[in-house]
């Protein structure tokens, strides 16, 4: 067991492992910046008075959260990217969209727990709808919205592990090299679970720091 451990744990597969983790956490920003834009966006459709833009959001909205993430990222690699070779982009794309249709309920909800009468106040004192949203509103959503878009990278980042499947690089695919390479599977799939979970848990530890300070400042 220990001549195995030895075997797996060598300078050049730690280095490969963490090398993969950081690729897994910039496919998670990455995503989550994708699913931002398009979550503002859908957001901004469901909201919106006209029909045709309300009734886009929620088929985006119902389409992506109803089907399941592995099936859209095979759907995207076989069928709409068939002729790409860049799985890596492709599996940060699918993520994106599919966080997207969460973000957009974040910032829906997050948009509606604002007092409506800060609109009305901001409209009274002279101001258009798009500068009363940008001055008054969405800086008040936004406490709102970033305990929630934490939780959201959080789950990215676990689900980078998905990309894998239709051979992007990533913690996962690292992990699969190196056993590969040793014939030791035990320690390289438990050397990155305990990875996933340390990053989990520090990016959890920074989430309730950010709570408590927004609570604090809500106080105040």
């Amino acid at each position: 067991m220990f001549s195995a451990m030895g075997e797996v744990l060598t300078s050049e597969n730690l280095i490969f492992l963490l090398k993969g983790a950081g690729l897994s956490l910039a496919m998670a920003v990455l995503s989550l910046l994708i699913g931002l834009v398009l979550g503002t966006l859908g957001a901004s459709a469901k909201i919106s008075k006209n029909r045709i833009l309300r009734c886009i959001g929620n088929v985006y909205v119902e389409i992506i959260r109803g089907t399941p993430m592995m099936v859209q990222l095979l759907i995207m690699s076989l069928v709409i990217f068939a002729s790409s070779r860049n799985y890596t982009m492709i599996g940060i794309l699918a993520l994106g969209i599919n966080s997207g249709a969460y973000v957009s309920e974040i910032v829906r909800s997050g948009l509606m727990s604002v007092d409506p009468g800060q609109m009305e106040a901001g409209r009274s004192l002279g101001m258009n709808y798009f500068t009363t949203m940008r001055f008054i509103v969405i800086p008040q959503a936004i406490k709102n919205i970033l305990p929630a878009l934490g939780n959201e990278f959080i789950t990215l980042l676990k689900d980078t592990s998905l990309i894998t499947v239709i051979g992007g690089k990533e913690m996962t695919y690292a992990a699969k090299a190196v056993i590969a390479k040793t014939y030791q599977g035990l320690f390289p799939l438990f050397g990155i679970a305990l990875m996933y979970l340390l990053l989990v848990m520090l990016f959890s530890k920074l989430l309730g720091v950010l709570e408590r300070r927004l609570r604090q400042s809500d106080r105040r």
